[in-house]
């Protein structure tokens, strides 16, 4: 983007030599010459400045690591606390009651405290919504160049962290590592920024990383750290960031993400480590999820991990995880779109009220199956036996501490409420580790009312994750395959842990649908190398069932909340449209020089984020009228897109109906009538016939109009660059103009630094006061806009045009032809799935 250097002021072009002083600004701009500050920088200046921010972008990727170790330290630490508090008064309340027969007081006290952790972490949400969910969805639309309003705010982290806390210790199917995402995400685009809007009193004056490609790069460093925190997975955490987020990527960049997942995950192991054991220095908690180790006893000398007789059994695993995965996406999208047709209309208190009904549930539930439909299992006595490792004795001293014993005697346990009394990653140590076994009817009703219920919960105005409840009810169904097994066919030899591990994999993987970061993150957190090959295979096998039925469930909430997310590539089939098949042709642009009164009328009456900056190409229009073979084709394709898109066009200008305020209205003392064209079918026949009428003067008095016929619209019009909708409210904002009677070199200038002060949040135009600005001054935009964007031709493949688009970041793409006219604009909107397969359908059904 060509802008003044940061010496420029309100003088910078009277120094020009006198060849310069004879050419027109838009002139200078247009040949390509540039302002002597920038021939004046030496090119060691250039090289150390890249340097030093250089060194300054990786101790903020180092500070972004530790910072959101340090959010997930907070949230376990307190989920801990709440929950111990909770479970141990319930569970004496429980043993007390089972003698008295006062069940129903013990049933009040955990509603009591769930209901008041859920009230509050929905509470939260009305205050920010969009920390409701996991989040997920909502940064894998901001990595991919989507902004969504307010994702990676200040208030936004805060509402995300110390409501799930609340949502998970409200006994509610939700986990806290979907949220960890959303809130590493965050702290890296707010901590390079040093500035928020919700704290609006402190502002530090620093210079760095003033642009989107840059925060998207911190973001990304954000997520990744979220990841790795949550599961203990640096790796992991880089490849979930490089395959669900970002649409664009870089080598520099896969360095600076791993290292800040590696300080993410050794900041939360620190500090958990030195407060659980007590042991600072030592590193043994890695993840807020620990899976523990997966070894065989050494006194089971038939026992193995898994050998080659059990992937046929993982394929068939993942077979069913993929059709339960795609049948919670089904369901889930179904109450989705309910709660947008009749819960989110209503008023806020609705959303908090739906909330409170499925924590009443889920408590209920969970108490009554516990009660009532659990099972006294005899406890191994396998755990006691000296053979052990020194690791697989913790692990079990940790399984069997949290057991429970309701209504049941000595040396029994109760397996359903061990599974439902416990917190959810208890829960999953013990369908990985437990020795002793789980009834088949007990995991059959546990999976069927986890599956249920986390369906239901996911959704509702809380925040919430999908990972821990998605692995807990796959560990059942792997559990169960086992035991079947074990029990029916007599395959003594297998571990159950590892079919509890391959089940949790086949169900998460047929819900996510993700394969490369989830085999990756799984290998990571159960440390077992040897786990990497019936990991991806059944990952494999999970995604490929689940997509012959429907989209993970990431992308349906996408797709509901109607975000044009990009995807990696498009079909073969999509080559036979062009770019002219899918640019929007109905173009508002500016001019080089342009009266305040047409800029605030165009940035009032549209929304678009970019203009192209034009001047009228009369020559080229005669040329064409006189039937110019060149021209014509490059310009043929318009006949048909003027008269096909016409009434979506008459529709969109409808809509789009707005004019200047009052007060600029009131300053406007010349009104320019344009005239109707008369009514003909052809709208191109106009123009031949119109061919010696001379177009209405719009040059700097008038803007883009929606009361322009369709001929005056489509005028051939010479590309000049881009200007950004920040920039021109910048420059209205900071009175840059000139006078009709003064020269455009009187213009003040505003550095670079000076137009990005703003960022990231540019004042609106709505909120301008523009009374003390005369309607008629001119501004001139040549020395702020973006000379040289990256262009295509109408005849361009529409995977070249992706490619380009994606690759690059772009946000707008213009469409040029042969002879430098742009004759459209693509926006991503253009490159949806969804809007290619409806041009697609036009295309055949012209054929």
């Amino acid at each position: 983007m060509a802008r003044c250097g940061s010496g420029a002021g309100p003088c910078c072009c009277c120094c020009c030599c006198g060849e310069r002083e004879s050419r027109t600004p838009e002139e200078l701009t247009i040949l390509g010459e540039t302002h002597e500050e920038e021939d004046e920088i030496l090119p060691r200046k250039d090289y150390e400045k890249a340097q030093r921010y250089e060194a300054v972008k990786w101790v903020l990727v180092f500070a972004i690591g530790v910072s959101t170790g340090l959010v997930g330290l907070f949230v376990d630490f307190f989920v801990r606390l709440f929950t111990q508090l909770k479970f141990q008064v319930v569970q004496s309340s429980v043993e007390e009651c089972t003698e008295k027969g006062c069940l129903a007081l013990s049933l009040l006290e955990l509603l009591g405290f769930n209901l008041t952790f859920v009230f509050l972490a929905s509470l939260l949400v009305l205050i920010q919504p969009v920390a409701a969910g996991s989040g997920i969805p909502e940064i894998k639309c901001y990595l991919n160049g989507v902004k969504v309003p307010g994702v990676v705010r200040l208030r936004t982290v805060v509402c995300k962290a110390t409501g799930v806390l609340f949502s998970v210790a409200g006994g509610l199917f939700v986990g806290k590592e979907g949220p960890m995402i959303h809130s590493g995400a965050v702290v890296g685009a707010g901590l390079p920024q040093f500035q928020s809007i919700s704290l609006r009193k402190i502002q530090f004056n620093f210079p760095y990383f003033c642009s989107d490609r840059d925060k998207r790069d911190f973001v990304s460093a954000g997520a990744a750290a979220g990841v790795a925190a949550a599961f203990g997975a640096p790796i992991g955490g880089t490849l979930f960031s490089l395959e669900e987020g970002s649409s664009f990527w870089n080598q520099g960049l896969t360095w600076k993400v791993l290292f800040c997942s590696m300080a993410a995950t050794f900041t939360l192991n620190f500090f958990r480590s030195g407060i659980q054991f007590g042991s600072w220095g030592s590193f043994q908690l890695p993840g807020l999820l620990n899976f523990g180790e997966f070894k065989c006893s050494e006194s089971d000398k038939k026992c193995h991990l898994w050998t080659a007789v059990d992937l046929g059994f993982f394929i068939l695993m993942g077979i069913v995880g993929g059709l339960l995965g795609a049948t919670f996406n089904c369901l889930n999208k179904r109450l989705a779109k309910y709660r947008m047709r009749n819960v989110h209309p209503k008023p806020k208190l609705v959303r908090v009220l739906e909330s409170l009904l499925v924590s009443l549930t889920t408590t209920v539930v969970v108490f009554v199956a516990s009660m009532v439909l659990g099972e006294c299992r005899q406890i191994s006595s396998s755990r006691h036996s000296g053979n052990d490792t020194l690791s697989l004795q913790d692990i079990s001293e940790d399984v069997n501490s949290s057991i429970k014993t309701f209504f049941c005697p000595n040396e029994t346990y109760n397996d359903m409420a061990t599974l439902f009394f416990n917190p959810q990653e208890s829960a999953i140590l013990q369908l990985f580790h437990q020795d002793g076994t789980f009834s088949p009817v007990t995991l059959s009703l546990f999976f069927l009312l986890y599956f249920l219920l986390s369906c239901w919960t996911y959704g509702i105005s809380v925040p919430s994750g999908l990972f821990v409840p998605s692995l807990l009810c796959g560990a059942a169904f792997g559990r169960l395959v086992a035991n079947l097994l074990k029990s029916y066919i007599g395959l003594d030899h297998i571990y159950s842990g590892t079919f509890a591990l391959i089940g949790a994999a086949a169900f998460l993987g047929g819900v996510v649908r993700m394969t490369i970061s989830l085999t990756v993150i799984l290998i990571e957190s159960t440390n077992e190398i040897t786990y990497g090959l019936p990991i991806m295979i059944t990952l494999m096998v999970a995604k490929w069932t689940g997509d012959f039925f429907n989209k993970g469930i990431y992308d349906i909430h996408v797709n509901l909340r109607g975000v044009p997310l990009l995807e990696w590539e498009t079909g073969v089939e999509m080559d036979k449209l062009q770019a002219s098949d899918i640019m929007e042709p109905n173009l508002t642009y500016v001019y080089p020089h342009t009266r305040i009164q047409s800029l605030v009328s165009i940035l009032r009456t549209t929304v678009h984020h970019a203009f192209p900056v034009v001047t009228e190409n009369r020559g080229n229009e005669r040329e064409f009228m006189k039937g110019n073979q060149l021209i014509s084709n490059n310009i043929k394709f318009k006949k048909s897109s003027i008269l096909t898109r016409a009434g979506e066009q008459r529709k969109r200008s409808q809509s789009m109906k707005s004019y200047p305020s009052s007060e600029l209205r009131n300053m406007c003392d010349e009104h320019i009538a344009t005239e109707e064209p008369p009514e003909k079918e052809d709208i191109l026949q106009q123009m031949l016939e119109r061919r010696y009428t001379p177009y209405p003067n719009l040059y700097p008095d008038q803007s883009p109009s929606e009361e322009w016929t369709m001929e005056e619209r489509f005028r051939p019009l010479t590309f000049h660059g881009l200007i950004l909708r920040s920039q021109l409210v910048t420059l209205l904002d900071r009175g840059v103009c000139y006078s009709e009677s003064q020269s455009s070199a009187s213009q003040p200038r505003l550095s670079h630094a000076e137009m990005l002060e703003d960022y990231p949040h540019y004042p609106d135009i709505h909120d301008l006061d523009l009374t003390l600005l005369n309607p008629r001054m001119i501004v001139d935009v040549t020395p702020y806009m973006n000379p040289s964007p990256f262009t295509v031709s109408p005849n361009t493949h529409v995977s070249q045009v992706f490619n380009l688009f994606r690759t690059m970041g772009l946000r707008h793409l213009p469409v040029v032809n042969a002879v430098g006219e742009v004759v459209g604009i693509i926006t991503r909107h253009n490159l949806t799935h969804e809007f290619l397969q409806a041009r697609l359908r036009q295309h055949y059904q012209t054929i």
